[in-house]
Formats: structure tokens, sequence, C-alpha cells
């Protein structure tokens, strides 16, 4: 049996110049943290003495004899990409819900694929297993969506992530004091809204309207080295300010990304207090993120006390490998 521990993300800067379709052309770049909230994928090989061959558990269970009549597109293409043949039992828990805007549907292409490469005895680097998750979500599954999110969840921490040239992707630490991190955390409040629709679908729009969008993205992908530049200029408030002004850019590039419910939670938010934050992910709902000073956080509370809030610490192991033990239940 093997389980892996893949974390959640959030994203700060840069989001919607990871696609592709924009950094195959133009400088894409985004700053964004893994958080201690983890999506487990647990899997072993199931002994052949029932009538499927293989199972898989999420929120619902599917009894499955051959790969391709698998209905979970990530499962399904992963076990195609790695050319497993034997029944498998794959188990997914998360500590939060799915469609939420933290990155959960590569956090979980990234640990099954860690898990299932365990499972045949290898270990991959955070750069292959980046570029795997990657190739299967894009190119297999169809799905619309960037490549911050698996650069992230492989790598783990707090990351610059470079899109584009001669490096289609490279990922750089935020090596800034802990203290500094610490005061960073201490002014990020997170809330779910509500859940959101699916991802895919809201970046497809949002991917169409590229080359109508060529400046917001040029200045959304300049915010991200700015927003580096003020962490290493310990100008905290400085940051929380620059995230308004993302998401005032952000929430243009497609008329589905924000809701008349999540401005007026947004809006409400600052009028307690709050310096500026953003709706994650690709919009539609899922958790919004707000930055505030600490003194302010109680009052922002009481605005907003009818919505779940969701404490959160930054992470940085990435995607793990936190139980191993090979060839169970396999029949040699």
């Amino acid at each position: 049996m093997i389980i892996s521990r893949t974390p959640f993300r959030i994203s700060f800067f840069g989001g919607g110049t990871d696609y592709p379709a924009w950094f195959k052309e133009n400088k894409g770049a985004s700053l964004g943290t893994t958080i201690d909230k983890y999506c487990y994928i647990t899997c072993r090989y199931l002994p052949p003495f029932f009538k499927h061959k293989s199972r898989i558990i999420y929120s619902k269970m599917e009894h499955v004899q051959e790969v391709d009549e698998i209905d979970h597109p990530a499962v399904r293409e992963v076990m195609r990409f790695l050319k497993i043949n034997d029944g498998l039992e794959i188990h997914h828990d998360g500590d939060l819900p799915a469609r939420t805007g933290l990155g959960s549907s590569s956090s979980f292409t990234v640990g099954l694929l860690n898990a299932l490469y365990a499972l045949k005895g290898e270990m991959l680097t955070k750069e292959r297993l980046t570029q795997e998750a990657i190739y299967v979500e894009q190119n297999m599954c169809k799905e619309n969506v960037g490549c911050q999110d698996q650069a992230l969840a492989a790598h783990g921490g707090f990351n610059y992530i470079e899109f584009g040239g001669a490096n289609h992707l490279r990922v750089t630490k935020i090596t800034v004091a802990q203290e500094r991190v610490k005061r960073l955390e201490n002014h990020l409040m997170m809330f779910f809204t509500g859940f959101s629709r699916t991802a895919s679908a809201i970046a497809a729009h949002q991917i169409k309207n590229i080359p109508n969008k060529k400046k917001d993205l040029d200045e959304m992908y300049q915010m991200a080295t700015t927003a580096v530049e003020l962490l290493n200029k310990n100008d905290l408030l400085a940051f929380g300010r620059l995230l308004d002004e993302s998401w005032k850019i952000k929430r243009g590039l497609s008329d589905k990304i924000t809701t008349p419910h999540i401005d007026e939670i947004y809006q409400r938010a600052q009028q307690a207090g709050a310096l500026g934050g953003k709706l994650l992910g690709a919009g539609g709902g899922g958790f919004i993120l707000l930055f505030a000073e600490p003194e302010k956080q109680d009052k922002i509370r009481e605005k907003l006390k009818d919505f779940l809030e969701i404490p959160l610490r930054f992470e940085n192991l990435g995607s793990q490998i936190i139980f191993y033990q090979p060839n169970t239940g396999k029949v040699l």
C-alpha cells in the first residue's frame, strides 16, 4: 500500500499568465504558495478475488474491469500514461472540497502520479512530476488548465514561477526571512463563498479572451515580479494593496470570474478593513483570500460571520509519499 500527501495551493499574483495560449508568445510568471491542507491518495494492487478488477473511491465509487471504463478522467489517463493494467484500488481523501479554487484537481493528479510511481518502485524528481502532471491534464484529459498548480503541488513552498521562452517552466523558491513569511501568513484570511462552477469551463472562456486582454495580462505578469520586490523590502501593506489592484484586473478577464455574491463579500471585507484580496482559482465561487492587518481581522470576521473561515499556514514539502509498503495485495 502507498499513501501520497499533496498540498493545495493559494496563488497571489500572475494567474492567467500560466496558460500555454499566453506564454507561448508572451512572458508569464506567478507567485504562490502551498498551504497546510492536503489531498491524500491511497493505492494498492487489488487481489483478484472480486467480480471487478479495479476499485476507485472518491466522491463516488467505481468498480471496473478495464482502464477505459473508468469515469474519473485523471485516474483513467494517469493509468493509461503509466501503462498500468493490473487491478488497483485507489482511494482519495481531501482536507477541503474540490472545485473551490485551491488547485485541487492538479494536486490530485500530482499525488496520483507520485503514488502510482511509488507502487511501481520508482521515485520522480519534482521537475518530472510537474511536467508529467501538466501533460496528463492538458494533453490527455484535455482540461483548460495552466501550469502553476502542478508546479506548486509538486515542489511545495512559496515560489515564483516563470513560464515561456527557453525555460518553459522555472521554479524559484522565495528566500525571505522566516519571520517575514510568518508576518505575511498572519495578514491572510480565507473564507468559503460556496461551490464554484467547473474551473475548466471558466478557464476556457478566459483563454478565448486572451487576444483581447494582452495589456491586462502583461500587467498581471509585472505584478508577480513587483510582489517579490515588495516582500524583499518588507512592505507588506503595499503587497496587500497590490492584491486589490490585481483582483480588479483579474475580474475583468472574463465575465464568468466573479458574481454579485462574491463582489458583495469582497466589498464587506474592505469596508471592515481588508486592504486587498482575491477569489482563488478560475472563478465563480470557492475560497476568497483576504489581506488585512491582524488588529482589523476580528471586525472582518464579524462582517463575514455567515461564511466559513479556514485557518491556513504555508507548507514547504510538496507532494510526499507518507506511507510505503509495496506489493501489498499483488498476486505474483
